[in-house]
């Protein structure tokens, strides 16, 4: 488990951001907050506002409106589209990919193949699944790496990714499953750990210590996922009160309506 950073040296290699929205923020805060300089990081976005987000957040970085021929131009490329702009945007920049260039793919859904067709056969493609904890040093990133790849060519990535998270290589047809369980998992706790907080303050206790406990309790939780050798029923067993006892049947079916069905719509 990465609990901080212990910081970066700088890449050689440039990075081209092709989409300046959420996944870019998530990824640049990490790497800032790792030591990297940014200096070598160029991101393109049609949104200026998303760009002048980039400008102020992370100075040193390169941003350019509609810049995705630049961005696509440099060593490492990621990818951070909406799937639907993909047709659009892959055949656009393939012209300018250089040989040895790394493509980053975070698209959902969009399969490594599919992604080569459109780049007109290149075939230097990896697929990763970032997490927004990856923010503080503490993300859970899969990636998929073709069997073309040679492990010399896998080590930019790696090293990137593991600056900021702990990194697993995946099968590429589990990569949705990931996107659901890893990437959208943290929504569908945060709230839950806000209520408690929120409930807290309501009987008194101040929001700083209501936090810190909702985050040790929570870390405590998952650590006995991790390491105890209880199943789950016992587990459960050893807190006396369930205070949702009367609802978790239904809380269970809201997962199971609600995930399995993005699950599919992200492999569709």
């Amino acid at each position: 488990m990465q609990t901080g950073y212990t910081g970066v040296k700088n890449m050689n290699e440039s990075i081209g951001w092709i989409g300046g929205g959420r996944v870019a923020r998530i990824l640049l805060s990490g790497w800032k907050e790792a030591g990297m300089t940014l200096e070598n990081i160029v991101v393109s976005d049609p949104d200026g506002m998303a760009l002048d987000r980039i400008i102020q957040d992370y100075p040193g970085v390169s941003v350019i409106k509609d810049g995705d021929a630049v961005a696509a131009g440099q060593d490492l490329v990621f990818l951070a589209i909406p799937p639907a702009a993909a047709e659009t945007v892959l055949p656009a920049i393939k012209p300018v990919l250089k040989p040895g260039t790394i493509v980053i793919s975070t698209i959902p859904g969009l399969s490594v193949d599919q992604t080569s067709r459109m780049l007109g056969g290149f075939d230097r493609i990896v697929r990763i699944i970032p997490n927004a904890p990856s923010m503080i040093g503490s993300g859970y990133t899969p990636v998929f790496f073709p069997p073309s790849f040679l492990r010399q060519d896998s080590e930019p990535v790696e090293y990137l990714m593991e600056s900021i998270s702990h990194i697993i290589d995946v099968q590429e047809e589990h990569l949705e499953a990931y996107a659901v369980i890893s990437a959208m998992g943290p929504a569908c706790l945060w709230f839950q750990l806000y209520e408690l907080v929120a409930i807290a303050e309501s009987m008194g206790i101040s929001r700083e210590l209501a936090s810190d406990a909702v985050c040790k309790m929570a870390e405590g939780a998952v650590q006995m996922m991790t390491w105890s050798t209880l199943s789950p029923s016992q587990m459960m067993d050893l807190v006396p009160v369930h205070p949702l006892a009367e609802d978790e049947a239904a809380i269970r079916e809201i997962y199971w309506k609600r995930l399995p069905d993005l699950h599919k719509r992200l492999k569709d």
